[in-house]
C-alpha cells in the first residue's frame, strides 16, 4: 500500500517488496521460517469438508515455496446465536484432520464473535535458505507443469445455481480438499525454478504475477491443460464467478489468444480457484520424468501445459 514504510531486517529473504506465496525469514545458514495466513467464508455447505479445504488452501502456500508446513494456528470468525456450536466443532475436525494428513501441528489460534462464518489458518513452515522457490527466475526453454485441474470456481457458481449434480459436487468438494503435499515432495527432486499454487486470480493471474519484470514470455497450450470437462460446459452457459471477470479486466491486457480460444475457455484461463494446484517451472529435460513422477503419486491430472518463451516481451500467449 502507498505511503507505508515497512520494517527492514536484513534476514528477511522474501517479503513484502515483491508479490509473492509467502514471507521467508532466515533464522541460520541452513534453516528459514515460511510464514502465511488464509481464512475465508464457506465455499461448500458441508461444515467438516469446509474445515479441510480451508486448512488445504491455507497450507498451500508453504508446500509453493518448497517448504514442509509444521505448526498452524487456527482463525475463527463464528456468529454466536445464529448457528450450533456443532457446526464449528466439524469446521475444527476437518481442519485438523487435514492438518495430520500434513504432518502439522496445531500450536493454538483466534476466535472473534462475527456477522458472517469464517475459517482459516496461519501456518509456519521450515525450508533450506538455499532451496527457495519464489514466483520469480523463470528461463527461457523451461517447461511449465500444472498439477490440479482448473475450474473449481465454475464449478462451485453451478452448484450455487443448483445445475451441478451430486457428482459434480463430490468431485470438486474432494479436489479443493486435497492438499499439495505429494506435488511439493516430488518437485523437490529436480532443479525446479520457480513455483506458485494457483487460487484466486486464476491461472493467468498468478502466470502474469511470475511474468513480471521477468523479461520472457509464456506460452500455453489449451489443449494440454488439465480442466474439468463439467467447469467447460458451465462457462459455456454463463455460470461463471464475477471473479473471473474481474480477473479478466485486469490482466487480458498482457494475453494474447489464438482464434481457436472461445470465451468459456477464456473463463476457465480466469477462474478463481480455491485450494488449486501448484505451477512447476523446470528444465525441459526434467519436465517428462517430474510429470511420471507426479502420476505415479496419485496426480494423474498433471500435465505439461506451457514453456518459457525467450521474447521479451512479458506476454502470455493462449494457443
Amino acid at each position: 500500500m502507498q505511503g507505508l514504510e515497512f520494517p527492514k531486517d536484513s534476514n528477511l529473504i522474501v517479503g513484502l517488496d515483491r508479490a509473492d506465496d509467502a514471507g521467508v525469514y532466515k533464522v541460520s545458514d541452513d534453516l528459514a521460517l515460511i510464514q502465511t495466513v488464509d481464512f475465508f467464508t464457506p465455499i461448500v455447505d458441508d461444515p467438516y469438508w469446509f474445515g479441510q479445504i480451508a486448512a488445504a488452501n491455507a497450507l498451500s502456500d508453504v508446500y509453493a515455496m518448497g517448504g514442509e508446513p509444521k505448526t498452524a494456528m487456527n482463525l475463527v470468525g463464528f456468529p454466536l446465536g445464529k448457528m450450533d456450536l456443532e457446526v464449528l466443532r466439524q469446521i475444527l475436525m476437518g481442519g485438523l484432520d487435514k492438518m495430520r494428513e500434513a504432518g502439522t501441528v496445531l500450536v493454538g489460534g483466534h476466535s472473534v464473535e462475527d456477522a458472517e462464518l469464517k475459517y482459516g489458518l496461519s501456518v509456519t513452515g521450515f525450508v533450506h535458505p538455499d532451496k527457495i522457490l519464489t514466483k520469480k527466475n523463470l528461463q527461457a526453454g523451461d517447461r511449465l507443469i500444472l498439477t490440479k485441474p482448473l475450474g473449481t470456481g465454475i464449478v462451485n457458481t453451478a452448484i450455487k445455481g443448483g445445475a451441478a449434480s451430486q457428482e459434480h459436487i463430490q468431485k470438486v468438494t474432494r479436489l479443493m480438499a486435497e492438499l499439495n503435499k505429494a506435488a511439493a515432495e516430488v518437485m523437490r527432486q529436480y532443479d525446479v525454478h520457480a513455483c506458485t499454487d494457483i487460487t484466486g486470480f486464476g491461472l493467468l493471474g498468478h502466470m502474469a504475477e511470475m511474468l513480471c519484470g521477468s523479461k520472457v514470455s509464456l506460452k500455453i497450450d489449451f489443449g494440454s491443460l488439465p480442466v474439468l470437462p463439467e467447469a467447460l460446459e458451465f462457462a459455456s452457459m454463463g455460470m461463471v464467478p464475477a471473479g473471473a471477470h474481474k480477473n479478466r479486466h485486469f490482466r487480458e491486457n498482457i494475453v494474447e489468444y489464438s482464434d481457436g480460444i472461445t470465451p468459456a475457455k477464456r473463463d476457465i484461463l480466469f477462474d478463481p480457484q480455491t485450494s488449486g494446484g501448484l505451477l512447476i517451472c523446470c528444465p525441459p529435460d526434467q519436465a517428462r520424468d517430474m510429470l511420471r513422477n507426479l502420476h505415479s503419486r496419485g496426480l494423474s491430472e498433471a500435465a505439461i501445459m506451457g514453456e518459457v518463451d525467450s521474447s521479451s516481451a512479458e506476454k502470455i500467449l493462449v494457443e
